[in-house]
């Protein structure tokens, strides 16, 4: 009989599957360039490896993330540029988080020309609470107006500076109100404007372990 997922089980597996993964050598993978191409083959991967031992709702377009019920979404990324892209919602996901955590594997692939194989090293595995999903430079300097007395024309005029895709008369007062109330957790991704937001994690690679939310697996 299966296992109900839970998140320390998903955040064990996640260690013990890119141990492993590091190690293999895969033929479909030779050659090829195509981030989104290895972020499926790895994500299809490790959905397989789970689903083997464990029982749980795997995630769908509707639901927009990998495991809906555990509220994780699942990312893989290069080394080189580690960043990938996600479903816009709100704009307000930009100052108070996705509202889901991530799993984050960072890769970096290797092409063997004698055995025609590549090999993905899995070199960070990180898990990122929900409350950390925020983008960092928002949610600091939102701290900061606050901090200094900041009012609801301030926090305006500071979302206006960061060009945060809102009504500023309507939703900007409705946010501004919101965070006179409680200021926002530091967030700790880089989140660009766009139709899709741009999730960027050189600074949660770099703080895993450090900072309360932001898990280091591998």
């Amino acid at each position: 009989m299966k296992l109900n997922l839970t998140i320390k089980l998903l955040q064990n597996e996640a260690y013990k599957f890119s141990k492993k993964e590091s190690k293999h050598k895969e033929p479909t993978l030779y050659g090829v360039t195509d981030g989104k191409a290895v972020g499926t083959y790895l994500e299809h991967k490790f959905q397989k490896y789970l689903f083997k031992k464990y029982s749980y709702i795997e995630g769908n377009a509707a639901s927009g993330i990998d495991f809906p019920e555990l509220k994780v979404d699942m990312k893989v990324t290069s080394i080189k540029q580690p960043q990938s892209s996600c479903p816009y919602k709100s704009a307000k996901q930009k100052i108070f988080g996705l509202g889901y955590s991530l799993l984050v594997f960072v890769y970096e692939k290797k092409d063997d020309i004698k055995t025609q194989k590549g090999n993905l090293n899995i070199v960070h595995t990180v898990f990122i609470e929900s409350h950390r999903t925020a983008d960092f430079q928002m949610t600091t300097g939102l701290q900061h107006i606050l901090n200094n007395d900041g009012n609801i024309d301030d926090i305006v005029a500071f979302l206006r500076d960061k060009n945060l895709p809102i009504d500023y008369d309507i939703e900007g007062k409705k946010i501004s109100e919101m965070l006179l109330k409680k200021p926002p957790k530091t967030g700790y991704l880089t989140i660009s404007n766009a139709l899709q937001w741009r999730l960027q994690y050189s600074r949660v690679i770099a703080k895993a372990g450090e900072i309360d939310g932001i898990i280091k697996v591998i």
